[in-house]
């Protein structure tokens, strides 16, 4: 997964940035890069935020709790909970378990 994101935030990062000065200096260019990378992963980052957001609040539409939530991210019961307060509620609803009919 990190080879993905790396990869990733080096195609949407500027190749070649800018000098204030226009100069080409070797390490003050490395440092630009790398600054603008930096820039790239924040919003990936912040992006996959969101998407947790959203699946975790799909998760408890469909009936997971914060063990099943937490155990997904890694995380505790508690830390997900802290992470998401109220997205468990009585009022999200939960799959009934119906029992198959038997066949006599």
């Amino acid at each position: 997964m990190t080879q993905v994101v790396d990869e990733l935030a080096r195609r949407m990062a500027p190749e070649t940035l800018p000098s204030p000065q226009g100069h080409r200096d070797p390490v003050d260019q490395a440092r630009r890069q790398a600054l603008a990378r930096l820039r790239v992963l924040s919003g990936i980052k912040e992006a996959v935020r969101r998407l947790e957001d959203e699946a975790a609040h799909a998760a408890a539409v469909g009936g997971a709790g914060y063990p099943e939530i937490g155990q997904a991210l890694n995380m505790s019961r508690q830390g997900a909970r802290r992470r998401w307060p109220g997205l468990i509620t009585n009022s999200t609803p939960h799959p009934t378990h119906r029992p198959t009919p038997r066949s006599s």
